[in-house]
């Protein structure tokens, strides 16, 4: 990485260039101009993305912020070594999935790309550095870190701060602009605080000092995953009345809506759907039940699982209920799938609902068309490989069609999933749709973004997560409960 020759008051590099690392590190470069920002990364082909103007994620706003400091403070590089050595203070941003293998295999949190960037710190380090964990990482991770980089015989300090992102995709942009709180931990040595000021000094250029909350290390980690399994957990309370709205005849929109004017609950995170999804919410809450049963706090653990296992039954259920409605058949039938991503305004893909629900139809032999507006069909094929999508030895194409455009892949189909809140969705002319479509013409809505009174009325047989269905309206009002 060639030097610019500019002095700057500030170094700091970013080890992994994803979905946190990149917008991250391109706003700390916006709002600090005389700091130099270094993202790295050991994947050529991410890193090219960054440099081009075919960014390798989609955020709104990002493309801007990018272009704006791109080249004036902004570097994107394949030279961790250089980075490294420039930098007083390091990110780092890299992957940690749930453990596929092992002990706490399925819940328990893979540290290898963390301990393997430790170690990679310590080898090519010339200088003191601050490492700054942007990974969510279990509680006490800082601790193991600091021992990994701190065995070195060059006399070399690390002082490790825990400073977990608190983003949605979508909005990761506005999130890091307009925080709600910048959390940092850090130790109690005078060495360590003085790396707390250092950060909490960067983030001060634009971000309010009552925002910024400084705590220790473990509080900082631990909150992280807690403030995902609490909005997870929301979520999945919403979902686990949305069915017993389906069979009483009440509107989980208006269930929502009334329990949210109470300033005890608060409206954010009650809209039903068809399931979370993204890279956190699982992950981290599967990490807190693994930590918890390492304590033996098997009470808790249980606790936080339904969470996860009420998720898994939303998806499920939203799938069978299209099976059960088309008369118990789909075998040889046209579904076609609206979103692909697992929330709007991103390309990101993992644990979308979208492949769950897609799986058990493929399992029923049904034929399945995709459209997305963002989410790139190599994406779809990698995702439906992952996740073994797929009857065995059936190929792709036999069952999966991908389409660039929404009517061709509603066209003849006799049933229409909506799967990601995309706003293009209401807009669409759904007349036209219906009338290309098999009869009789099924809509399953599955994160309530179109009027179910007005597809009724053009002719659909309509269904909505947590709406009144018709055979709930139907029933005998002599019922007891």
């Amino acid at each position: 990485m060639a030097s610019d020759g500019k002095e700057w008051d500030y170094t700091i590099c970013c080890l992994g260039a994803g979905y946190v690392g990149g917008p991250t590190m391109a706003i700390l470069a916006l709002q600090c101009p005389t700091v130099k920002v270094i993202v790295v990364d050991i994947n050529p082909k991410q890193i090219e993305a960054w440099n081009s103007e075919n960014l390798p994620i989609y955020e709104p706003g990002l493309q801007e912020v990018v272009v704006n400091a791109r080249g004036r403070n902004l570097f994107f590089s394949t030279d961790l070594d250089s980075a490294i050595q420039e930098a007083s203070m390091i990110f780092v941003s890299v992957n940690t999935p749930t453990k596929k293998y092992g002990i706490g295999a399925g819940k328990a949190a893979d540290l290898k790309n963390w301990e393997l960037a430790a170690r990679h710190i310590a080898k090519v380090s010339q200088s003191d550095k601050i490492v700054v964990e942007k990974s969510t990482l279990p509680v006490r991770t800082a601790h193991s870190m600091a021992r990994v980089l701190n065995a070195n015989d060059r006399g070399i300090t690390f002082h490790v701060l825990s400073n977990p992102e608190f983003l949605a995709e979508g909005t990761a942009i506005r999130d890091l602009l307009d925080p709600d709180r910048v959390l940092i931990g850090g130790g109690p040595s005078p060495g360590a605080q003085a790396a707390v000021a250092k950060l909490v000094w960067i983030y001060e250029h634009w971000v309010d000092s009552n925002q910024i909350l400084t705590t220790n290390l473990w509080s900082s980690e631990l909150s992280k995953l807690v403030a995902n399994a609490f909005l997870a957990q929301r979520v999945s309370s919403i979902n686990s009345i949305s069915a017993l709205c389906e069979h009483t005849g009440a509107d989980v929109h208006e269930v929502a809506r009334a329990i949210g004017m109470d300033s005890r609950i608060g409206d954010k995170f009650l809209n039903a759907s068809v399931g979370f999804g993204g890279s956190c919410f699982q992950k981290d809450i599967l990490n807190l039940v693994y930590i918890c049963e390492s304590f033996g706090l098997k009470e808790v653990a249980a606790y936080w699982q339904q969470v996860i296992d009420m998720n898994d039954y939303q998806k499920l259920r939203f799938a069978q209920r299209m099976v059960r409605t088309m008369f118990n058949t789909v075998s040889g039938k046209k579904i076609t799938i609206l979103g692909f991503a697992f929330k709007k305004d991103t390309g990101d893909t993992r644990e979308t609902a979208s492949v769950y629900v897609a799986k058990h139809l493929l399992s029923e032999r049904a034929n399945v068309s995709i459209y997305d507006p963002q989410v790139k069909p190599d994406q779809i094929k990698r995702d439906f490989d992952e996740y073994e999508a797929l009857p065995a030895n059936v190929p792709f194409d036999d069952l999966v069609q991908i389409c660039s455009d929404p009517y061709e892949a509603c066209k003849g189909s006799h049933c229409i999933a909506i799967m990601t809140e995309w706003d293009e969705f209401s807009s669409y002319d759904w007349k036209r749709i219906y009338e290309n479509m098999s009869k009789p013409a099924f809509l399953f809505d599955g994160r309530n973004v179109v009027d179910m009174k007005l597809m009724e009325e053009i002719g659909f047989e309509a269904y909505a997560i947590g709406k009144p269905s018709k055979e709930s309206i139907r029933m005998d009002s002599t019922t007891v409960f």
